[in-house]
């Protein structure tokens, strides 16, 4: 409920008016059985009938407006409500620690972004607004009935008192279910986005058949839930509108018997009955209201959970562009203390001293007691089999995971104390698998430097051997990627190309030659060989042909480095280096083909 009303409370003011206008609309026709009454006693009087006919058509017109301007308005309420909320869930995604985010499943995360937000728009917006316009309008109705008749009355709230009973019973029910069918849906969504993402695997392993299970025992969780909801939702319906027409027959007879002892004049019967039948409307309004609320209640339950992601740091407006990495960082002089706007080659741009880190609280560590520097300017390599935590220490540079003990510096200075934004603005990563952005190919080659000219683009693209490459598309550059038939080697290159346009002052390469051909491999090399003469490179490689030229190898072991030095130096210093040299059956004295692999 706190949920609830925290999305309510921005909009709380056109709630309010909103308010005013179903109370208004709720008095209108409060007052219709009145003037109606006044109509059948005018009967005996001639030229009487004038006056409430025309109050009548009045209250007709008027209630009618009122009814429009208030459904509109909640209408919008309920869309805003709806925005405010998807807004504050992908913030948070945004927000959140690349682990936080990474466990859960990218189509559940969506559901709640999408479907969950919607069973708020009713719950957050008018179900309040109706639970207190119903309240009135059934008080109303009962103090309306009183001033008619009370033995009348006395029949009208045994009824609600039996009804209320009975849907107090039901209705928590409904959100129980309607929680458990959005959480199918989320595992639904969840198992889906990953099966289409791996389509080609699925079908090549004939597993089409698999998959559709898998999903569908989730499409059926989330089919059962949602009939058991429906069916309570059903029966709290069904005994509501039943009652209430069980209570206008009783009404009827009893109402009947007492004009005929003339104890009821029949205007006050009529007027009654038509209570009656208006009782119905504030009932299915409160009914409907706390049926919303408990949908709103389920899909809040799961949006909680969202919020209780843990979140990076704000770090201020964000840095893009050439202007962010040439941001001044303090530097220490050894000696010297911080001088500020000033970056010396003497001082490493990235140091990392005794670091352990782990991917939870309970995990074992991925990195043990890590600790080298880059050098400014160079190509500096980690090596060694796969899960030695080569591509951790990149998330440790990047601070998708902050470590559990030791320190990392950038300029000198210790990263927990820039912001993430900061920091991040000073390195360019090209990741494993080369994840696409959606667009065109000019939205994913600009995805980090928007302001780059076409002359810069042009650049980069002729580096890394895409200059002709999207000639023949339909649209050029412009072209869809998620819809195109761009290689996954093409695909690579494009997002080198997207870091190499950055121009960082650290490039962060995770294994950037794996799915490309020798010709393109060598522009590689010729691009990192031109771009560790102007900054720094640190590439996570399983090729050799990636790092035989490296100024500094770093052999990984579980999880610590257990060597460095050149590629000479390490096939005489270190055993575990060449073995792996030694299983792709290269000679130390020969260079390493284009295909060779140090993941072994």
């Amino acid at each position: 409920m706190r949920i609830l009303l925290g999305f309510a409370r921005p909009h709380r003011h056109a709630l309010g008016v909103g308010l005013l206008l179903a109370l208004l609309t709720t008095s209108l026709g409060l007052a219709t059985p009145m003037v109606t009454k006044w109509v059948l006693d005018s009967l005996a009087e001639p030229g009487a009938l004038t006056r409430p006919v025309v109050v009548l058509v009045v209250l007709l017109v008027l209630g009618s407006v009122v009814g429009l301007v208030q459904w509109v308005l909640m209408g919008t309420i309920a869309e805003r409500i709806v925005m405010d909320a998807r807004e504050s869930l992908v913030g948070r995604f945004l927000r959140a620690t690349v682990p936080a985010v990474t466990r859960q499943p990218v189509g559940e995360l969506v559901t709640r972004t999408t479907s969950d937000t919607v069973l708020l728009r009713e719950a957050a917006s008018s179900s309040i607004v109706s639970l207190v316009n119903g309240a009135v309008a059934l008080v109303g109705t009962l103090v309306l009935m009183a001033v008619l008749d009370l033995v009348l009355l006395g029949t009208t709230v045994v009824a609600i008192v039996v009804v209320g009973i009975l849907m107090g019973l039901l209705l928590p029910g409904i959100a129980t279910s309607q929680q458990a069918a959005q959480e199918a849906v989320g595992r639904l969504g969840g198992t889906l986005e990953g099966t289409l993402r791996a389509v080609r695997t699925v079908k090549s392993s004939r597993a089409e058949e698999r998959q559709a299970h898998r999903i569908l025992v989730d499409a059926r969780a989330a089919r059962d839930h949602s009939v058991n909801a429906v069916r309570t939702t059903a029966i709290a319906w069904t005994i509501s509108w039943g009652g209430v027409q069980l209570a206008i027959i009783v009404i009827l007879g009893l109402g009947a018997w007492r004009v005929s002892e003339g104890l009821l004049p029949v205007s006050s019967l009529i007027a009654f009955l038509l209570y009656a039948f208006n009782i119905v409307g504030p009932i299915s309004e409160l009914t409907q209201s706390v049926t919303q609320l408990q949908s709103g209640i389920a899909a809040a339950a799961r949006i909680r959970e969202v919020t209780q992601l843990e979140s990076e740091d704000g770090g201020g407006a964000p840095a893009t562009g050439r202007d962010a990495a040439d941001d001044a960082v303090p530097v220490v002089r050894p000696g010297e203390g911080v001088v500020v706007g000033e970056r010396r080659d003497d001082v490493p741009v990235v140091e990392l001293r005794d670091v352990v880190a782990a991917y939870g609280p309970d995990a074992e560590p991925a990195v043990r007691g890590v600790s080298f520097t880059v050098p400014r300017h160079g190509h500096t390599a980690l090596v060694g089999p796969s899960g030695v935590g080569k591509t951790t220490v990149f998330s440790l540079l990047l601070r998708f995971l902050e470590p559990q003990s030791g320190e990392l510096l950038l300029d000198g200075r210790p990263f927990r104390e820039l912001s993430h934004d900061a920091l991040r603005s000073r390195f360019a990563y090209v990741e494993q698998e080369t994840p696409i952005v959606p667009g065109t190919i000019r939205d994913n080659l600009l995805f980090t430097y928007p302001e780059a000219s076409e002359e810069e683009l042009a650049t980069v693209l002729a580096a890394v051997r895409l200059d002709d490459a999207f000639d023949a598309l339909p649209d050029g550059l412009d072209t869809s990627l998620t819809s195109s038939s761009v290689s996954g080697g093409q695909r690579q290159r494009i997002a080198l190309a997207r870091a190499i346009l950055r121009a960082p002052d650290v490039l962060l390469l995770d294994e950037a030659t794996a799915q490309v051909d020798g010709l393109t491999e060598s522009a590689i090399h010729d691009c990192i060989r031109d771009l560790s003469t102007r900054g720094a490179v640190v590439t996570v490689a399983h090729r050799l042909s990636t790092v035989i030229d490296a100024d500094t190898i770093l052999v990984m072991e579980a999880g610590r480095v257990r060597a460095r030095g050149t590629h000479a130096e390490l096939l005489e210093s270190d055993a575990l280096y060449r073995d792996l040299v030694a299983a792709l059956r290269i000679g130390a004295e020969q260079p390493a083909p284009a295909a060779a692999s140090l993941d072994s």
